[in-house]
């Protein structure tokens, strides 16, 4: 490989333009119509007075606890994540890591909440628990998933937000991208329409 970097840009690229989104009966839905009902959702979320809760393992978990911050710093929603040390070592010690994030959703979540499951392979037997858990607690559910296309979580949300690449690595810079986009569209963050820098500080 002559020139690995551009490769491997044009395979993060490739991964996000071919973005997959189906509702929950799998019928295709255009990604800016998708990200326009996510963002819906999230409003939705906002106006009730609910919350959102992401779950993910590994580099999914870092993503999730990324974006509970920013959606409830920087889009006023209530959002949270199940990725701290402490009660992830206490599920897995006490419960099973399979309940490592279904066990406190049943505690925290109520009905008309929205579960955000990031997954890279869409399999993982704590992320399909979780799911059952927001369902039976009457919550929506959005997945975000790759590698193969027959993943489990890809059936399961309300919507569903599938990256077709094979290695970790693109899945991975994929799902950070999409769920960046889903938060600027949200805020009216637009890179392409600004002129200066966006500043976070509240001056």
């Amino acid at each position: 490989m002559d020139n690995f970097y551009k490769a491997f840009n044009d395979a993060v690229h490739q991964t996000v333009a071919s973005l997959e989104a189906t509702d929950r009966g799998g019928q295709v839905i255009e990604a800016n119509i998708a990200f326009q009902e996510l963002c819906r959702i999230s409003r939705s979320i906002q106006d009730s007075g609910r919350k959102q809760y992401l779950v993910g393992n590994g580099a999914s978990a870092a993503f999730a606890n990324h974006m509970a911050l920013d959606w409830t710093k920087n889009g006023g929603v209530p959002s949270h994540a199940f990725a701290n040390s402490a009660l992830i070592t206490a599920m897995g010690n006490d419960l099973g890591y399979e309940e490592a994030f279904s066990a406190p959703l049943s505690w925290y979540a109520k009905s008309g909440d929205l579960l955000i499951a990031i997954s890279s392979s869409g399999n993982s037997p704590n992320i399909i628990r979780t799911i059952e858990t927001a369902r039976n607690k009457g919550m929506g559910v959005v997945t975000i998933s790759g590698l193969r296309p027959d993943n489990q979580a890809r059936k399961l949300g309300d919507i569903n937000l599938y990256t077709p690449a094979k290695s970790y690595g693109v899945v991975e810079c994929a799902h950070q991208i999409l769920l960046h986009a889903w938060l600027d569209m949200f805020i009216g963050v637009c890179e392409w329409a600004i002129n200066d820098y966006q500043n976070m500080r509240r001056c």
